[in-house]
């Protein structure tokens, strides 16, 4: 394996204005309406539980894993559902909330896949929006934090299942 370094880009201090910013925002957009949330495994589920608790408006709850990076760092670009949601999402309004979009075809993947159900609306919450990666333009509705570049970990992402448990945003640098 690489030798590596964590360096801190994010802290959890910052995280948690974000969190509380984005809260307030949807709990705004959904005011006299219920809300599906749609968590994508493993990355988003630290934040998801930090954005429900924060939220006023009835929500349900419901997890997909979607394998698209495998053990790498990038990603495969081949998307296949490996846990799928089970509650009804017909004529409901849907967020999905996702740690991270870079390249942005997985989460286009995934939006077209739920169109078939037919819900009211669909939007994209992530914690972070990795424009700079880009390769498929993607609809994100509420971004807690936009990042050019770097390798992330930590606040539920991962590097090979390892850092998800820190507390705030680390850039993974390789050594040479």
């Amino acid at each position: 394996m690489e030798e590596y370094q964590l360096v801190p880009r994010i802290k959890p201090e910052e995280l948690q204005k974000r969190l509380d910013d984005l809260a307030v925002r949807i709990n705004r957009d959904y005011e006299g309406t219920s809300l599906i949330i749609i968590g994508v495994l493993k990355g988003a589920f630290i934040f998801l539980a930090d954005m429900v608790r924060r939220l006023s408006i009835p929500v349900e709850v419901d997890f997909v894993r979607l394998a698209s990076y495998g053990e790498s760092s990038e990603t495969s670009g081949k998307v296949k559902i490996t846990k799928d949601i089970e509650l009804s999402i017909k004529d409901r309004n849907v967020l999905i909330v996702e740690d991270i979009v870079d390249t942005g075809l997985t989460i286009a993947w995934y939006l077209d896949h739920l169109r078939q159900y037919h819900p009211e609306s669909i939007k994209v919450c992530a914690l972070i929006d990795k424009f700079e990666r880009r390769q498929v333009e993607v609809p994100i509705d509420y971004a807690g934090i936009r990042l050019e570049k770097g390798f992330l970990v930590g606040y539920g992402l991962d590097f090979s299942e390892k850092h998800r448990n820190l507390p705030g945003i680390y850039e993974v640098q390789f050594q040479k």
